[in-house]
């Protein structure tokens, strides 16, 4: 059998990273089983709908490295209004693979199920579906339809006039969902709904749509969020009434966040356009997404290349438990990926969070450029989000006002023992030549011995005095950068500072 697996997202805004976690468990068991990874754009929210977002959504898996088998083609992005639709375009056999180009389908399977007496057409307007819904609810009971059109004669409606088609579930009976990561789940038909299959516009519900496209494209394993569980068996239903093969089900956990609830907002980034926008490189967060809610047997390794885990990858041990979300994880899984490139790779993944902050021209003049790559090793071990490169380097792009006397005073210093250092620091760099970090180290670190100090209190002053920071990259290479005639301009502001301070005094 050839592995077939779906990534099914609907346009009415971006994938969660839940379900990106979902989409990535689906790419690796394609790849592992030799299979194919099948995209397909479930348009049928009508009222949700938002047709710019399928470019987001496609851009989104293809940073992420989701690369897809089969997917819309161009005639079908064209026909939703992409523009460039031929460079997003893959098309396949088993088209179309956007849900409003295959209504037609629908309404003959709903009408087929009709037939074998497995639905019927219910014309109950929303008024009166709102008063059963109250009366319900006052006498407590379970909200569902009350079947009012389920034993109408079968020309008391007809196909005609405005109708929804609704599923005829068993009154009795148990439907059993057998799923490879949940076991068997039990369900009693007596407490599932009529559920609504075709709207009254013609549009199918996502339960029909959904069985439908899935035996029309035949996969082989529906891999989702365990949160479909209670509407399978009425897709079980489904399959059965038509006499189709049901597909391997597989519902993999639920992703919460560091609190155990819902993972949403509220815990920080859920797209993948946002976890870009802060600077996760994709291999980081791919790494990431790949052992929330699974683990590779053995070992205590979690730095996996891709390859690595297409060959570890194991759908049917996939945890039971919610998986749970760990930014700070995922930092420091990014910080690892982005230590591992080159410079002038690092250099350019950072380059574009220069030019948004306004630091940096675009393009990027030639002698900006050898200026930055001088400082892209400094920063390395620093990053771990790319965006963090405008918090640790804007003192080299902008004027530093001079920090608080305050911020000059060294640890166990007094402000005039602070200000004869920043003196002394001044006139020693003022000598240094050639002005490069090599270069200043060994005099500064001649200066703490002769002044008495530690390094630490020395250097402190000459940071806060140079970069505004109390923090700030590696001391001899920041100045080497700042260069000679700005590094001695902030230190003699800072000089000033603290010479206002003590006359104050």
């Amino acid at each position: 059998m050839t592995v077939r697996v779906r990534m099914a997202p609907s346009p009415t805004g971006e994938m969660h990273i839940g379900n990106v976690r979902t989409a990535v468990f689906n790419w690796l068991f394609a790849r592992k089983m030799g299979g194919q990874f099948i995209l397909r754009i479930e348009d049928t929210d009508r009222t949700r709908y938002r047709p710019e977002t399928i470019r987001v959504i496609m851009d989104g898996l293809r940073w992420l490295g989701l690369d897809w088998d089969e997917g819309p083609g161009a005639e079908e992005l064209e026909r939703v209004g992409m523009a460039n639709a031929a460079e997003y375009a893959v098309g396949g056999p088993y088209g179309p693979y956007i849900q409003s180009g295959r209504l037609e389908m629908y309404r003959q399977v709903a009408e087929e199920l009709i037939e074998r007496g497995w639905a019927y057409r219910c014309n109950c307007s929303p008024e009166r579906l709102a008063a059963v819904r109250a009366r319900q609810r006052a006498n407590k009971e379970m909200i569902m339809y009350d079947r009012h059109c389920r034993n109408l004669p079968p020309d008391a409606i007809s196909p005609d006039e405005p109708h929804v088609i609704r599923l005829k579930v068993p009154l009795s009976g148990r439907t059993v969902v057998h799923d490879v990561i949940k076991g068997d789940v039990v369900f009693d038909n007596s407490g599932l709904d009529d559920q609504v299959l075709l709207k009254s516009d013609g549009f199918p519900t996502y339960h029909l749509a959904v069985v439908v496209d899935d035996h029309f494209m035949k996969i082989t394993h529906v891999i989702r969020g365990d949160d479909w569980i209670p509407s399978t068996p009425k897709r079980i239903m489904i399959y059965q009434a038509m006499g189709w093969e049901v597909p391997v089900y597989c519902h993999v956990p639920l992703v919460n966040g560091p609190d155990g609830r819902k993972l949403s907002k509220r815990h920080g980034a859920t797209s993948i356009t946002e976890f870009r926008e802060q600077g996760y490189l994709p291999e980081a967060l791919f790494n990431f997404l790949a052992l929330l809610g699974w683990a590779p047997g053995g070992g205590e390794q979690e730095i996996f290349d891709r390859e690595e885990l297409i060959e570890e990858f194991d759908l049917f041990r996939v945890n039971k438990a919610s998986a749970s979300f760990s930014y700070k994880k995922l930092d420091w899984m990014n910080g690892v990926y982005i230590r591992r490139l080159s410079t002038d790779d690092l250099f350019e993944q950072l380059l574009p969070f220069w030019q948004r902050a306004g630091l940096v021209a675009d393009p990027c003049p030639p002698e900006e450029r050898e200026r930055l790559l001088a400082v892209v090793p400094l920063i390395r071990e620093r990053l771990r989000k790319l965006s963090e490169v405008v918090q640790w380097t804007e003192f080299l792009f902008r004027e530093v006002s001079p920090p608080p006397a305050e911020k000059l005073v060294g640890k166990k210093m007094t402000p005039e023992a602070s200000l004869a250092a920043l003196r002394r620091a001044r006139e020693v760099l003022a000598e240094v030549t050639p002005f490069t970090a090599e270069a200043i180290e060994p005099p500064l670190r001649a200066l703490v011995e002769e002044l008495g100090l530690k390094p630490g209190q020395l250097f402190g002053i000459i940071r806060w005095a140079t970069t505004g920071q109390k923090v700030a990259p590696p001391l001899f290479g920041t100045l080497a950068i700042i260069g000679r005639e700005k590094t001695l301009a902030r230190l003699a502001a800072a000089e000033r500072v603290l010479e206002e301070e003590s006359d104050g005094e």
